[in-house]
């Protein structure tokens, strides 16, 4: 299971990748179609268009990781969108990998309650 550091945001890259590009490649795209800095030691998530295919970009300290993932048969849930970039977090993320609709319908919503004096 995949675990997020506290702190670290988590971008999809929406659309569908050419998963033949690897570090230099996804870092390039990052840093100037996703307007991004690839060393920001944040996760870039991408997919491939039939969406069996998830690669993970990050920088870690000395160097740049890249996490993959190919489902045999099943296909990522992953959001349709315009937009080029989404921030989401380490559930949605956790969602995401486990084949789970990141919007989770059925899911308690957030309560946000303030001292009243």
């Amino acid at each position: 299971m995949w675990h997020v550091p506290t702190g670290m945001k988590v971008y999809l890259s929406l659309g569908y990748t050419d998963m033949r590009k690897s570090v230099n490649g996804l870092s390039m795209y990052v840093s100037e179609v996703l307007e991004k800095d690839p060393l920001s030691g944040h996760l870039f998530v991408f997919c491939n268009r039939s969406r069996k295919i998830l690669k993970i970009l990050y920088w870690d300290h000395n160097g740049f990781a890249l996490w993959y993932k190919k489902l045999q048969k099943h296909r990522f849930r992953w959001p349709c969108s315009e937009k080029d970039l989404l921030e989401i977090g380490a559930r949605q993320l956790r969602w995401l990998l486990d084949g789970l609709s990141m919007t989770q319908p059925g899911a308690h919503g957030a309560l946000n309650y303030r001292m009243v004096c």
